[in-house]
């Protein structure tokens, strides 16, 4: 990926002090050389440009990647009224008039480009009311989005949108934007090698805060070069990016629980870090990690259950930061612990039948004779005791008379489960052999 950023063209020149992003913006859409998944020839954008039909779009993607600076030059491209609104600071009676005056601008032979920033922020039927007016074509929809579109937004705009996602920028796309900041400041940025790495570092792949943090680099007048200590101490590391309610919670819990069933420690480790870095509540995490026990190692280790609840009440009983190691542990274990599947298999084969048989009785055979009328019923005729039946079982059926024998639960060949496979086999055959005498 190449540059997201370039300096502005010069035909319009600045009323005031500008801020580094705002001079480093593109003034073309063709100087927005990085997002190529979305911008290349053959891209979405790319495509739709080359035809001269352009639709409505939610931009997808963290901060500080250029989706506003996108939507603003989709609009000139196109030759579109820009206008741009917030949906943290818009209200129904300010769409009306936004509506409205798109349709007066229609109506003089021109359209409207309208960006939505935070557009997941509309509530449902505030987004119901864009329907129309995408429909006939009085604005041209771009929204911006932080969050997952199919969890946020209506399956109606989505249905009339397309969603482009865009990536955070790498090491190398900062760096440029570090170089293109100091061919505009006019001289290299006083930082060494390990200084500059360490302020790419901290931007996080957000290129708005890079530029935000150099502008503080150059407000401190020094002479001297700053190494990596000098430029820590002076700065704060960019917060890391996590909602605990949004997207990215989602996305790190998913990578620590397929980490933890991909049997590696490490990688576990890592998104667990990652997870309490970003102020994750270890109350979350240790139910969380208690799941993955019961429902990817469950029998196959009957001791990593147990393991997960002791680390639990050790967090509750020591708090943090020490709490946090216990918790830790537990995820150790569960990545290298046997890996089974087979109950939860088991459990959602048995709902499913259980959903599909629900009324059918027990068989008579299991049923107590409380009363007389029961026994005359015939409840309990012919039962079995387990215990008097040669090897302790009677191989009597205990489903539903009308329902065939199924079987739910399939043991994998690893850890304790290898010794209930043999038992589940020990018993089907032992069941085959006294029906087999039956017949």
């Amino acid at each position: 990926m190449a540059d997201l950023f370039a300096a502005s063209s010069s035909d319009t020149p600045p009323s005031g002090p500008r801020p580094l992003a705002d001079r480093l913006r593109p003034a073309r859409l063709a100087d927005v050389i990085g997002q190529e998944q979305v911008l290349g020839p053959q891209a979405p954008l790319g495509a739709m440009l080359a035809a001269g039909s352009l639709s409505s779009l939610i931009l997808w993607g963290p901060p500080g990647v250029g989706k506003t600076t996108i939507a603003r030059l989709l609009a000139d491209e196109t030759d579109l009224h820009f206008v741009q609104i917030s949906a943290i600071f818009t209200g129904v009676p300010d769409l009306r008039k936004v509506f409205e005056a798109a349709k007066m601008r229609r109506a003089n032979g021109r359209g409207t480009l309208l960006f939505v920033d935070e557009i997941h922020r509309f509530n449902k039927a505030q987004q119901d009311g864009f329907l129309p007016h995408m429909e006939d074509g009085t604005i041209l929809l771009v929204g911006a989005t932080t969050e997952n579109p199919s969890f946020e937004l209506n399956a109606a705009v989505l249905s009339r949108a397309q969603v482009l996602v865009l990536n955070r920028l790498n090491s190398a796309d900062l760096e440029r934007l570090v170089e293109r900041a100091e061919s505009d400041l006019g001289g290299p940025l006083p930082l060494d090698d390990g200084a500059r790495a360490a302020l790419i570092e901290m931007a996080d792949g957000d290129g708005r805060a890079l530029l935000n943090l150099i502008e503080q680099v150059t407000a401190w007048k020094d002479d001297a070069i700053l190494t990596v200590d000098t430029l820590t101490t002076r700065l704060m590391k960019r917060a890391t990016k996590y909602d605990k309610s949004g997207d990215e919670h989602y996305n790190l819990i998913s990578a620590l629980h397929k980490s933890v069933r991909g049997s590696d420690p490490d990688a576990a480790l890592y998104w667990f870090a990652r997870m309490l870095k970003g102020g994750e509540d270890p109350r979350y995490l240790a139910r969380r990690i208690t799941r993955m026990a019961v429902e990817d190692i469950a029998l196959a280790d009957p001791q990593a259950h147990r393991v997960c609840l002791d680390a639990w009440e050790t967090y509750e009983r020591l708090g943090s930061p020490e709490g946090e190691l216990a918790l830790a542990q537990a995820v150790v274990y569960l990545a290298l612990a046997p890996k089974s599947n087979a109950t939860y298999v088991a459990y959602k084969a048995a709902m499913n039948a259980a959903a599909k048989f629900g009324s059918e009785p027990p068989p008579k055979h299991i049923l107590n004779a409380a009363t007389s009328m029961m026994k005359d019923q015939g409840y309990g005729a012919g039962y079995a005791y387990d215990h008097d039946a040669e090897d302790g079982f009677s191989g009597q059926n205990y489903f539903p008379d009308t329902m065939e024998r199924a079987a739910f639960y399939q043991p994998v060949d690893r850890g304790f489960e290898r010794d209930l496979k043999k038992r589940t086999e020990y018993f089907a055959g032992l069941r085959d052999k006294r029906n087999a005498g039956k017949n």
